[in-house]
């Protein structure tokens, strides 16, 4: 559950279990994400954007392609641990100084991967309440879909 207080907003915990092993469940979060984040709906440039990615080392950026060529990074690797774990930075359409953490956790469930988001740091916006509702949303579409093996 989402919180929103005086002493500002709590993490936001998603999961999604996916019919993948770890390590499979992992590549396609990260180097297969072009394959099933929702372009069209959730970056910067909608109907414009034509690829997502993420740069697989710390340090490295996750950042939408426009049709043009120019690019738009949405935050940067703070942990790169696979199978297990993926932590970045987030700020999509936001400047840099408004950055929230995500971290992505990879852990077997039954026959496939619990894939778990916890998405915190609201203090860094000044809309924390507004974006926290947004999200709330907007993550269980995009663990939807690569759960469903989308595009």
């Amino acid at each position: 559950m989402t919180q929103v207080g005086p002493g500002g907003t709590e993490p936001l915990t998603k999961h999604v279990d996916v019919p993948l092993a770890v390590s499979a469940a992992f590549e396609r979060f990260t180097a297969g994400m072009a394959d099933w984040w929702p372009l069209e709906t959730h970056s910067v440039w909608e109907r414009d954007a034509v690829r997502v990615g993420i740069d697989g080392r710390v340090g490295g950026h996750l950042a939408e392609t426009h049709r043009d060529g120019r690019t738009a990074v949405w935050g940067t690797v703070l942990r790169w641990e696979p199978p297990r774990l993926v932590a970045f930075t987030w700020h999509p359409g936001r400047p840099e100084r408004e950055a929230t953490q995500v971290t992505v956790r990879f852990t077997p469930h039954g026959t496939g991967t619990r894939v778990e988001l916890t998405h915190g740091g609201w203090e860094a916006r000044d809309d924390s309440a507004y974006a926290v509702i947004g999200y709330d949303r907007g993550w269980e579409r995009v663990l939807d879909r690569l759960a469903a093996g989308a595009p």
